[in-house]
């Protein structure tokens, strides 16, 4: 019998992630590298870890191998408990048939049962795409303090970019009074970051009556949070002011590295007191020849550096050779930068080659990207913007 949880964490991570592109035709997006030694599911994983939550759901149906493999038994973020931990959950089996998850709602309607075996009294939903430190516990205390049904987290964003969002509109008490999915002409910049508290009986319930409606689209934002609303159920927002980057695009991922390079970071990755874990396999230190020239750069363990490296993220594993140039860019786990290469403001995927005299990205415009295991042939040009790899 298991024990009684106060809190269920269920993580979704199965979209396919085609904004990433190239990045994700061989892994799942929450498994992309991040920042030298992470992959975006460290963070709400860790933010699980800190806040005191000790069973998440980890929801994966696009290429799950390499998430599967990734988070094993749980131990780096001290998830591998007896009673509790991660779980990877797959779309639930029907008979000798499986059924992909249709939505967001969908994916938590299939593993009521997981949820159910611990009664818990919220159920925190997340998503794995976004990069950001959270206390979890404070949102789930902003959530009773209010008798809240529903707990939204928002985070003010620009107002030119308001219109790309779920707004969340709301009164003095933060009250939740209207929700706009991506309008064009928003009335506030509350936006939603994907992340909500539920009263796991309420929401039980309209995760089954959305499941029998023919019409819905089995999703958070489009149906279960507008039928909440509609029938009076109380809705409130919890603001978070620190750091938050959704992920899901090319720029946005590079962006969100090249933050990391910032004098004074908008997130720190080494506080130890909400530190970030990652399973790291034991590495050799980091080697920068005499013949280097290195400035503002992060250098992960088991690096070699003999070339020119700028303002760039070099993954685990990764060798710049002596004569190669990496400028503005973020090269993943075990990609080769030969002698002669130049990369500029572009990602060069795991396991990637740039052999000697091709030249990835350009000093401007969009970022040029390599994909996995991809080899960019002497005299090639990547051109800003463009992908290169297998079709």
């Amino acid at each position: 019998m298991l024990r009684k949880k106060r809190c269920v964490a269920m993580l979704l991570a199965g979209g396919q992630g085609s904004r990433l592109g190239i990045l994700t035709r061989h892994v799942a997006k929450p498994a992309v590298p991040f920042g030298g030694k992470y992959r975006i599911i460290d963070f709400p994983l860790s933010n699980c870890s800190n806040s005191g939550i000790d069973v998440v759901g980890v929801l994966t149906q696009y290429r799950p191998l390499e998430l599967n493999a990734y988070i094993a038994s749980g131990a780096p973020w001290d998830l591998d408990l007896v009673n509790g931990g991660v779980f990877v959950l797959p779309p639930y089996q029907t008979g000798a048939t499986g059924e992909w998850y249709k939505g967001t709602a969908n994916a938590i309607y299939q593993n009521l049962p997981f949820i159910d075996q611990y009664d818990p009294e919220y159920v925190l939903i997340l998503s794995g795409d976004h990069i950001y430190k959270m206390d979890y516990a404070a949102m789930i205390a902003h959530h009773e303090s209010h008798g809240a049904d529903a707990t939204i987290a928002v985070r003010q964003v620009p107002w030119d970019e308001a219109s790309r969002f779920g707004i969340m509109n709301t009164d003095k008490d933060d009250n939740i009074i209207e929700f706009e999915e991506k309008p064009k002409n928003p009335k506030s910049n509350n936006a939603s970051m994907g992340v909500y508290v539920f009263t796991w009986e309420k929401l039980r319930k309209y995760l089954t009556a959305d499941e029998y409606d023919p019409k819905s689209q089995n999703d958070f934002g489009k149906n279960i949070i507008p039928a909440m609303l509609a029938e009076g159920q109380k809705l409130v927002a919890y603001s978070f002011n620190n750091y938050w980057k959704d992920v899901g695009t090319i720029e946005s991922l590079w962006e969100a590295n090249m933050d990391l390079l910032e004098e004074h970071p908008e997130i720190d990755l080494h506080d130890k007191k909400f530190r970030v874990y990652a399973r790291n396999l034991a590495m050799i230190p980091q080697y920068v020849a005499a013949s280097a020239q290195v400035d503002n750069c992060m250098i992960t363990e088991g690096c070699e550096v003999y070339g020119h490296v700028m303002h760039s993220i070099l993954s685990s594993g990764v060798v710049v050779e002596e004569g190669a140039q990496v400028i503005d860019s973020v090269i993943m786990p075990g990609a080769k930068i030969k002698k002669g290469a130049v990369v500029r403001r572009a990602i060069v995927a795991e396991d990637a080659v740039v052999e000697s005299g091709a030249v990835v990205g350009e000093g401007e415009g969009l970022i040029a990207v390599v994909g996995q295991g991809a080899v960019v042939p002497d005299g090639k040009r990547v051109a800003a913007g463009e992908q290169f790899g297998e079709e």
